[in-house]
């Protein structure tokens, strides 16, 4: 009833790999990150090297994960409640993202900390496409709308507090994959929507923008529709998305449109002496 760890995106996922294909929906962001670091490296995410880790249970079946990937806190998978006491005595922790009750296990732990987030889970459930639509037509992006796409993406990362690191590796591969649409309001991009690539049956919809002066028209809605509706038809068995709770207007607009709250995540910090 141990924590391993490695620098080893391939020694990690050979171990804990199953497990989270298990509950893919669940382990969304452990898989993603993953998949980023087997296709990019070690270094995809920042200079200094990943931390992944698992933790077996008493059957000997792995019931924990962690993955950090520097500058961003680590996230945790799912995980049993009797594997948090030792994973906080193995890492000098002070900041992680987690599911509600691992999350709140560990500020337990932590008197004086602070939530500097909450999150959403939704999974689609039955489509329901905005009406009346919005003007204009969703297209996919492509290498011509780089620049665009480029500071939309910075202008999002912002906005969510997010580092905002790789953004043109992110924008390269996703319109080479066709992971980023755009919807065009009489030939002009008004919002865009993007996914991940299909992990363990799973789609994840994500950096839904819409800038400033173009918000309150239904464009996000629209191309977050779109988006979904085609991860459906390319054979996603699932199609998640995250939102922030502070927001209202954006969780409204998911419900709306057919998406059902799954779980919740916290960023969770231990007091700053």
């Amino acid at each position: 009833m141990t924590w391993t760890f490695t620098e080893d995106v391939d020694v990690f996922l050979d171990a804990a790999g199953a497990s989270l294909d298990a509950s893919p929906a669940e382990n969304t962001l452990v898989l993603t990150v993953t998949a980023t670091l087997r296709r990019h490296g070690p270094h995809a995410y920042g200079d200094a090297a990943p931390l992944l880790g698992w933790w077996r249970g008493a059957d000997d079946e792995v019931a924990g994960t962690l993955v950090q990937t520097p500058p961003y806190p680590p996230v945790l998978g799912t995980m049993a409640p009797e594997a948090v006491g030792p994973l906080a005595a193995a890492l000098p922790l002070t900041k992680v993202n987690a599911d509600r009750a691992t999350a709140e296990a560990l500020a337990a732990l932590w008197p004086g900390h602070r939530v500097e987030q909450e999150q959403r889970l939704y999974r689609l459930e039955e489509l329901v496409p905005p009406s009346p639509a919005p003007p204009g037509r969703p297209r996919t992006a492509t290498a011509a709308d780089r620049e665009l796409l480029v500071h939309w993406h910075r202008a999002f990362a912002d906005e969510v507090g997010q580092p905002g690191t790789h953004v043109e590796r992110m924008v390269d591969e996703r319109t080479a994959s066709g992971g980023l649409t755009l919807w065009e309001d009489d030939g002009v991009p008004v919002s865009m929507a993007g996914n991940t690539t299909r992990i363990a049956g799973t789609v994840r919809v994500m950096t839904v923008y819409t800038p400033v002066e173009y918000r309150g028209r239904g464009y996000a809605a629209a191309v977050t529709a779109e988006v979904s509706q085609a991860a459906r038809e390319a054979g996603a068995r699932e199609v998640l998305l995250f939102t922030d709770l502070a927001n209202p207007t954006s969780n409204g607009v998911y419900r709306r449109i057919g998406y059902r709250a799954l779980s919740d995540r916290l960023l969770i910090s231990a007091q700053k002496k």
